[in-house]
């Protein structure tokens, strides 16, 4: 289990607190505890740093790059203000409600303002620093959630809004799927053997991509499209930028899913390699199909084909083999264009970045797939349906259907009660104006 491997680095410590004989010295100082291995703790600070540079700059020039020029301040705004909401509100609420207790459906108060986690007069730091370290590992995850639902309404939701609906999604939302999928007693929990239905998910395709995927998708239905939206031309105004963002993205990929092995070992060492087959074989695959339909390959195309490949192999990241994630990046390639192009195109929604064609689709093939390739040779135990397993594919379903079904609800309820009382959208004038002027005051480009 993934609480059960950090329990383990700090058994010793906890052992010395339990133990009169070893608890504390006659100077009331605390006794020796043995350190968390350098080797791991210098990983997972490292992999944290690497998910956070994900929001900012990663995540900030990619959508930055693709809205018009004068919401670019805005949307660097909303990554760069959700990293310092998000993180307060994990220390103080969000990771108990995650982590804490252990009833399979919900958390508790036990780590309330991180009770437990830090070190004490009576537990010293030792003891804890990985529990700290994985704490922090996962607030980055609860950072980067709710940014990326900010693509689908882009350029015309209130930044009052915003950060309330970001607020409170990520407890009434995240927390509690994280908490079935992540915790050591949840209900989807693939390392706990008394869960009702094991799910494949190494990293957040249900947690982080379902979730902010099928809530992006309610909130392009429900914020309304932007004004001109269908009648008048909105291209990205810096393809640069969005460029940038992707490396920056691909990069800070590999803390992102070879961080949650936990520790510097060969699981890491398959999910970093696998997760890099996969998104190369994205940027191939939907470059492959914009040249044979366009006759042209984009740098957008490219971009938004390693992201796809990115997103379809986190879930599936600690249970395929490299080769088997180059089968996930290209069929994520193919199938998130259809989304981003034929699927928003025939309902006409308005996915300003398409936040739900890329990580709501992608999330969902990758959870799917992860059932079908999950091989034994990588998990250690568990297999899918190509090994003779075909209930896993149910389970990933049915994990699927959970997740997208409490993002659904959660976000309609959060979007109707903050339309009735703060208002979801800018003024018609603001909108005009953009988002930099009219809700910040600044400017991204001043030309002398």
């Amino acid at each position: 289990m993934r609480l059960q491997v950090i329990r383990g680095l700090v058994l010793a410590g906890l052992c010395s607190l339990l133990c009169p004989q070893v608890g504390f010295a006659d100077d009331a100082t605390p006794a020796a505890v043995a350190a968390p291995d350098s080797g791991n703790v210098a990983w997972m600070l490292t992999s944290s740093a690497l998910v956070l540079m994900m929001t900012a700059p990663g995540l900030a020039l990619f959508y930055g790059g693709l809205v018009r020029k004068k919401n670019i301040l805005g949307v660097m705004m909303q990554c760069v203000f959700l990293m310092g909401m998000m993180t307060v509100l994990w220390g103080v609420v969000g990771y108990s409600f995650a982590f804490g207790g252990t009833n399979p459906y919900i958390g508790n108060f036990d780590h309330i303002c991180l009770s437990g986690v830090m070190p004490t007069n009576d537990v010293p730091l030792d003891a804890v620093a990985s529990k700290l370290i994985f704490m922090v590992f996962q607030g980055m995850f609860f950072i980067i959630t709710p940014a990326l639902i900010c693509g689908a309404f882009a350029e015309r939701m209130s930044f009052k809004a915003m950060a309330l609906f970001s607020l409170f999604w990520g407890i009434i939302v995240y927390c509690p799927i994280a908490h079935w999928v992540w915790s050591d007693y949840g209900w989807l929990c693939e390392w706990n053997e008394q869960a009702l239905c094991p799910s494949f998910d190494f990293a957040g395709g249900t947690v982080v991509h379902i979730s902010s995927g099928a809530s992006a998708l309610v909130c392009a239905l429900l914020v309304g499209k932007r004004l001109g939206f269908g009648q008048e031309p909105m291209p990205p105004h810096n393809l640069t930028y969005t460029c940038i963002g992707t490396g920056l993205l691909w990069v800070g990929w590999f803390g992102f899913n070879a961080g949650s092995a936990l520790s510097a070992n060969s699981l890491a060492v398959n999910a970093f390699v696998a997760t890099h087959f996969a998104a190369a074989a994205g940027v191939v695959s939907w470059s492959l199909i914009e040249w044979v339909v366009n006759k042209k390959a984009s740098i957008l195309g490219a971009c938004s084909g390693a992201v796809a490949g990115l997103v379809c192999i986190t879930p599936a990241a600690g249970a395929v083999n490299p080769m088997q994630g180059v089968i996930l990046g290209l069929a994520a390639g193919a199938v998130c264009y259809l989304a981003c192009t034929k699927l928003k195109n025939t309902f006409k929604y308005d996915d300003s970045l398409d936040a739900f064609g890329v990580h709501g689709v992608g999330g969902t093939l990758g959870a799917i797939l992860v059932g079908v390739f999950a091989t034994s040779s990588v998990t250690g135990k568990r297999f899918g349906l190509i090994e003779g397993n075909a209930m896993q594919v149910v389970n990933q379903l049915i994990g699927i259907g959970a997740s997208a079904a409490l993002a659904i609800v959660g976000s309609v309820i959060l979007l109707k009660l903050l339309d009735a009382t703060v208002g979801l959208r800018v003024s018609q004038d603001e909108e005009l104006q953009g988002l930099d002027l009219s809700q910040h005051g600044e400017e991204g480009y001043i030309f002398l």
